[in-house]
């Protein structure tokens, strides 16, 4: 994670960041729809239930991050520059396994680069698995994260929730996050094909073919596999037939000792107007 620190502490002094420590004061752990709200002057935070079955395999939740107009988050990879949500829920009760979702991001151009992220607000959703199934399921959180405008601001949350077989006040909001999650599909479902366009270079040049309705908003972004890699957002290209989109990044940002030339696996999330997709692509 070298590259990682590195990269988020160049992007802290760069973007001026302030430090503002969101810290949660202790109340009783209680199956509720949601957590208090830990809040600062830009933003803030909880999380929420969502409606459960008692036989359900796992238990539906989320984090819910709301800002003031014209702030930002971050998405899993920021882009440019920023710093990516950080979740721990070490501390909770009854939990076997939690997984984070993201749903759809934007990116956000302005004079320090290109971002990847949210504005206003998101629900990241997230999949429970308990130790005990039937029993509830107590999260403890610690959650930092970052909200930007003109000036940064990192945060550091701390959220309790207790999860249990019930109906709840967030789910419609839960469930039009879920459904804004990249669904997993082939390249070839996706209609995507990515190769070297040069490699007589030392960053090779990566092409990348998109099937996409001409007219229709498209974003493409590119991660490499491990969270190590700091790859450019794929820039559009001139020149596709109608249906088409193509867009292009060098292979830029690799950790150290990476040879650029080798295989590797890519990950791209394409965001279009109809939903968006994550495809798995391997690059020979």
């Amino acid at each position: 994670m070298e590259m990682v620190t590195k990269r988020i502490g160049a992007t802290l002094a760069a973007c001026g960041f302030v430090v503002l420590l969101g810290a949660l004061f202790s109340v009783p752990a209680h199956a509720a729809g949601a957590s208090p709200w830990v809040e600062d002057t830009y933003s803030g935070i909880r999380l929420i239930a969502g409606g459960n079955k008692a036989d359900a395999e796992s238990l539906r939740a989320g984090v819910e991050i709301k800002m003031k107009p014209g702030w930002h988050t971050y998405w899993r990879y920021p882009g440019d520059s920023g710093v990516p949500p950080r979740f721990s829920f070490s501390g909770s009760d009854n939990l076997a396994t939690v997984k984070v979702l993201y749903p759809a991001p934007h990116a956000f151009t302005d004079e320090t680069g290109t971002t990847i992220g949210y504005r206003g607000g998101v629900i990241f959703p997230m999949r429970v698995l308990a130790r005990e199934k039937g029993k509830p399921v107590t999260l403890r959180a610690k959650i930092d994260y970052a909200v930007c405008e003109k000036l940064c601001v990192p945060v550091e949350a701390k959220l309790e929730l207790t999860l249990a077989s019930t109906d709840a006040e967030d789910n419609a909001a839960l469930a039009a996050a879920e459904a804004r999650v990249p669904r997993p599909v082939s390249a070839a479902e996706a209609g995507l094909t990515a190769r070297r366009a040069n490699d007589d270079r030392r960053k090779p040049l990566i092409f990348v073919d998109l099937a996409a309705p001409t007219g229709q908003s498209v974003e493409l972004f590119v991660e490499g596999p491990t969270a190590e890699w700091a790859l450019p957002i794929p820039k559009p290209a001139q020149g596709a037939p109608i249906g088409h989109r193509h867009f292009g990044f060098e292979l830029d940002g690799l950790p150290p000792g990476v040879n650029p030339k080798g295989p590797f696996e890519l990950t791209f999330t394409i965001v279009k107007e109809g939903g968006a997709a994550e495809v798995k692509t391997h690059l020979d």
